[in-house]
């Protein structure tokens, strides 16, 4: 804070220019930091414009960056459960075509070719099964292959420790009692005794009926096929259940990292961006006493001529 000396009749140093002077530079610096804030937006351009509001500031900024990588997570574990989800219910409606057409091969109106050709009909939508398998990926790795297993960091709790989400399609833990599907839907699916979790059951059999062997559409085999078919339907379907179960953990994982990022951006905007109406008017006051200290300046300047009075 300036004080007041006016130097009596002592001109070598002229006190009251040098008070107008100091005024004039503080001013001046008071003038260039409102227009760095109006020009950048921020109140708080370094750490020596407020050092408790940069450091709370940059903390917040490092948490919002984590939630917004843990969003981008969510996004894709969503993309894996979606994926997957399509084409579970693909390949049960392709089950549902293959039992339907056994139900219609048990009838003893129809004769052996009719049932050979059910058969064949039948066989190519368990290759269209495969094809389905085969064509589910993502990222490079097989989805419904019976091996995907994928674990990603959806969220950070309030110590920052990571929160992690694991998708496992070999594992469903829908019911209280976890059955092992690895070889759910195995990519050599159409060459295996174990499909869909059935033990013994491979669709491979429905090429091998011919006119001289009915094989699984015999009169002794074929409740069998039916039985195993409504088995692997509805393990497919309890499969497709835990992902739907984790997609809405995802939505609202989803929903409440939205939310936290906007809470985190308004607490860093309180904290780090200008005011722009106030510091508008500390600008023009600023200006204002620029003006005035300008004015001052010149007049404490004036001063020693009157002394030249005295030597007339």
């Amino acid at each position: 804070m300036p004080t007041v000396f006016s130097g009596d009749s002592r001109i070598r140093t002229n006190i009251p220019a040098l008070n107008a002077y100091n005024a004039l530079i503080s001013t001046n610096n008071d003038i260039a930091l409102r227009q760095l804030r109006l020009s950048t937006g921020k109140r708080i351009n370094s750490a020596a414009d407020d050092v408790a509001g940069y450091i709370t500031s940059k903390a917040l900024m490092s948490r919002n960056e984590s939630l917004n990588s843990a969003l981008n997570a969510v996004g894709e574990a969503k993309n894996v459960t979606a994926i997957s989800q399509d084409s579970l219910d693909n390949i049960s409606q392709l089950l549902t075509q293959i039992k339907d057409s056994v139900a219609t091969a048990s009838s003893g109106a129809l004769g052996t070719d009719e049932k050979v050709a059910l058969a064949k009909s039948a066989y190519r939508l368990a290759e269209q099964i495969q094809f389905v398998v085969s064509s589910t990926v993502f990222g490079g790795q097989q989805l419904i292959g019976g091996a995907f297993s994928g674990t990603w960091t959806v969220g950070y709790n309030a110590s920052n420790n990571l929160l992690t989400l694991e998708i496992d399609l070999r594992n469903n833990d829908v019911a209280s009692t976890k059955f092992n599907v690895d070889g759910l839907f195995n990519l050599n699916a159409l060459s295996i005794s174990n499909f869909a979790g059935v033990t013994g059951f491979n669709l491979t059999s429905l090429n091998e009926i011919s006119a001289t062997d009915l094989g699984v559409f015999s009169e002794a085999n074929v409740g069998y096929i039916l039985t195993s078919l409504a088995e692997a339907i509805g393990n497919v379907s309890k499969v497709a259940s835990y992902l739907g179960g984790i997609e809405n953990r995802l939505t609202s994982q989803n929903d409440l990292l939205r939310s936290q990022i906007t809470n985190y951006d308004a607490a860093i905007s309180r904290i780090q961006d200008t005011d722009v109406a106030t510091e508008q008017l500390n600008l023009a006051k600023s200006q204002f006493l620029q003006q005035a200290s300008l004015i001052s300046l010149a007049q404490a300047n004036q001063n020693p001529q009157s002394f030249l009075q005295l030597f007339r």
